[in-house]
């Protein structure tokens, strides 16, 4: 495949500060500010980042679950941010997403079958028998019992939950799947099945993720690429080992430094973050780490630094959003 199955390109999404009797509105959040960022056809890319620096924002932009301010998301060549709400049906065949909290993304009123069925009746799919046969194929592929069919959200456990949520993800073949910190509100014992579950089906269907977590340990056991996020940028990127291994960044050392050790007596240097992430409603001016950096001088509180490349090739290129090579 010559082009990338998914390819953002300056992506904006704003949201409107409103206040006052009329609520008129005052300013902007800038949730997602001039990211660009690629998915090839089978590769996992980890998307990581602190609580509140618009990951979620942005993979909700992509699926056209929240409208973008600017920017292109081109699938398969096609432009979905500059799509009708009508022209993105087809397309949401092709996209899915997996969502962080099981328990509020699924219907309690509906039951399990009603649920995996669903999609197929909103695209017009098969009739009742096909259906029904297809939602109990969903249910073992995911490694649940087909008694499950007739069962409410509410029934299961977290874990159990998730895996519902995976199989209606995969229901209609996608291309793509959207995992928003799927195993961030589960059982440490249960993340490492559903990690495993996620996996196995990328190789069994063919699947492509864009995997979204704050935990850096868990993005680089699943990822092939990874991209780092802070206060709606994109501070670094390049493939999973390079950037750990080699991070230049001085965010992706603080998260890379954070990471527990197998060994708890073997000394590591800690970088330790002072201070609060700024507000993306007021940010401030040049780099948006300023604040917290340990490097910072002059340059930085005046100019925002271009994602540059700085080593590698191709789909495999390390960038960063420095000022320095440090």
């Amino acid at each position: 495949m010559s082009t990338p199955l998914l390819e953002i390109q300056n992506l904006r999404t704003y949201f409107p500060v409103r206040g006052g009797v009329f609520l008129a509105a005052r300013g902007q959040c800038k949730a997602v500010d001039d990211v660009s960022l690629s998915v090839w056809s089978g590769e996992t890319v980890g998307l990581v980042g602190e609580s509140g620096c618009g990951k979620s924002t942005l993979g909700k932009s992509i699926v056209r679950l929240v409208k973008p301010t600017g920017g292109k998301i081109l699938f398969n060549g096609v432009d979905l941010a500059s799509l009708r709400a009508r022209q993105l049906k087809p397309f949401r065949r092709e996209v899915q997403m997996i969502f962080q909290d099981p328990a509020d993304s699924l219907n309690s009123r509906l039951s399990v079958g009603a649920m995996l069925e669903e999609p197929f009746l909103i695209h017009g799919i098969g009739d009742e028998a096909s259906r029904r046969e297809r939602a109990l194929e969903l249910l073992q592929i995911v490694g649940l019992p087909p008694a499950a069919l007739d069962r409410f959200p509410f029934e299961f456990s977290g874990g159990q939950r998730q895996r519902i949520g995976i199989a209606r993800a995969i229901a209609l073949n996608p291309k793509l799947i959207i995992c928003d910190e799927p195993v961030s509100a589960l059982d440490a014992s249960i993340q490492s099945q559903i990690l495993n579950l996620l996996l196995d089906l990328q190789q069994r269907l063919g699947l492509s993720y864009l995997f979204i977590a704050h935990d850096l340990a868990v993005v680089k056991h699943v990822s092939d690429r990874i991209a780092i996020m802070y206060l709606g940028h994109v501070v670094e990127s390049g493939d999973g080992e390079e950037v750990h291994r080699h991070p230049r960044h001085p965010y992706t050392r603080a998260l890379i430094s954070a990471i527990p050790q197998p060994v708890p007596r073997r000394q590591r240097y800690r970088q330790i973050l002072t201070g609060e992430v700024p507000s993306p409603i007021d940010p401030p001016p040049g780099c948006p780490f300023q604040t917290r950096c340990p490097h910072v001088q002059a340059v930085c509180r005046e100019q925002l630094p271009p994602l540059r490349e700085v080593a590698g090739s191709g789909r495999d290129v390390h960038a960063v959003a420095c000022h320095f090579d440090l």
